[in-house]
């Protein structure tokens, strides 16, 4: 049974948890993730600048930072469990504006790109994992897309 807790720590905030629980379960419908278990954060610059820094030795902001259970010695203890995505509202806002983009589109690319990189997908090494990523994204993103298409009566949720 898929599990999805969602928390938002980023006041005001244009979506909902129950929004955002929502397109997760979209997003991990589309990539064959029925039993996944996955927690989503949404924060703002500061925080993310202080886990970026915490954990990468990154101290700024970044758009997403995933977190995943599905590695090490624990990684077989629960296998469904596929760990943490921290998604930071502001970054999105202001990379949605820069590109003339919908927020809730740019929200639905980083959750797809947090999930994959929890699957253990990577973009940082060569050029051809960077390209299978992104092909797999745009996959995803238009899985999703057509899954919300045929159910009108989300239409108003849908992200564009």
């Amino acid at each position: 049974m898929m599990e999805i807790w969602v928390e938002i720590r980023w006041d005001p905030s244009p979506i909902t948890e129950e929004w955002v629980e929502e397109l997760t379960r979209r997003v991990l419908r589309a990539m064959n993730l029925e039993e996944a278990q996955v927690s989503v954060s949404v924060v703002g610059d500061d925080e993310m600048a202080r886990l970026n820094g915490r954990y990468l030795g990154r101290p700024w902001t970044t758009n997403v930072m995933a977190f995943s259970q599905m590695e090490g010695e624990a990684g077989s203890l629960s296998p469904n469990l596929l760990g943490d995505v921290v998604i930071c509202g502001d970054t999105c806002l202001r990379e949605a504006e820069e590109a003339g983009m919908d927020f809730r589109e740019r929200f639905l690319e980083l959750l797809v790109h947090g999930i994959l990189h929890l699957l253990g997908r990577d973009h940082e090494g060569d050029e051809k994992e960077r390209n299978s990523m992104e092909k797999e994204e745009e996959m995803i993103v238009s899985k999703v897309h057509e899954d919300w298409l045929r159910t009108p009566e989300n239409d108003p949720h849908f992200p564009r």
